[in-house]
């Protein structure tokens, strides 16, 4: 089966299993996975799974990433801050939504990889930096100090301070908090200069690791 069959396949699995912001299953029904993962796991692109990519990281599930994408209410005219490049297919799926996307690696041979894809792929709204996810997008180009929604594609013990900091007033970042296997999917509000949570679906990422290399 072509790949766009496959696609399209997977696009109404997620619609089946709940999805339904147009804007992310567009993104879905456009954006090539396969262009994303190794080449060895080309075949396996469209099943509903994560798959391994370089430095022990992995390409999240598809329903995984639908779910996050849906909770921030994706608008054109958002700027959007995500933590962990990883193979660039999420950023991808951002920048065929958003007007901006401010992605952040730590991981430099991840990063260079994702960005020949995504340059390939014609996109020329996405800025690069490589360092320390829980710390944003700090000392970065261009030198934005809030985003109107943030998405982490990694796991910390608690929610990063500075990602607080830099969500704009109205904004919502989706992040899964938790160690080990016993992860919670948190929907992180900005109202009235407040910080509040609310708790989604289980779910399961590699850890958000920090510069020192602790997680």
């Amino acid at each position: 089966m072509r790949f766009e069959d496959q696609r399209q396949l997977l696009v109404k699995e997620l619609e089946y299993r709940g999805i339904c912001d147009t804007a992310v299953l567009k993104a879905f029904a456009e954006i090539p996975r396969e262009d994303y993962v190794l080449p060895e796991y080309r075949e396996y692109a469209y099943q509903n799974r994560p798959l391994p990519i370089l430095n022990q990281q992995t390409i999240s599930q598809p329903w995984m990433i639908a779910i996050m994408l849906s909770h921030l209410k994706l608008q054109p005219t958002d700027r959007v801050l995500e933590i962990g490049t990883g193979s660039g297919y999420q950023t991808a799926l951002l920048a065929s939504i958003v007007q901006e996307v401010c992605s952040v690696e730590l991981l430099d041979n991840l990063s260079l990889g994702a960005q020949k894809v995504l340059k390939a792929a014609g996109f020329k709204n996405i800025y690069y930096r490589i360092g320390d996810g829980w710390q944003g997008w700090e000392k970065a180009y261009p030198a934005y100090k809030s985003f109107d929604k943030i998405v982490v594609s990694a796991a910390a013990e608690n929610v990063p301070e500075k990602l607080c900091e830099q969500l704009a007033e109205g904004g919502v970042m989706a992040i899964p908090v938790g160690s080990g296997i016993g992860q919670t999917l948190y929907l992180v509000y900005r109202k009235e200069g407040e910080i509040k949570i609310q708790y989604d679906v289980a779910c399961a990422f590699v850890p958000l690791v920090r510069v020192n290399g602790r997680a």
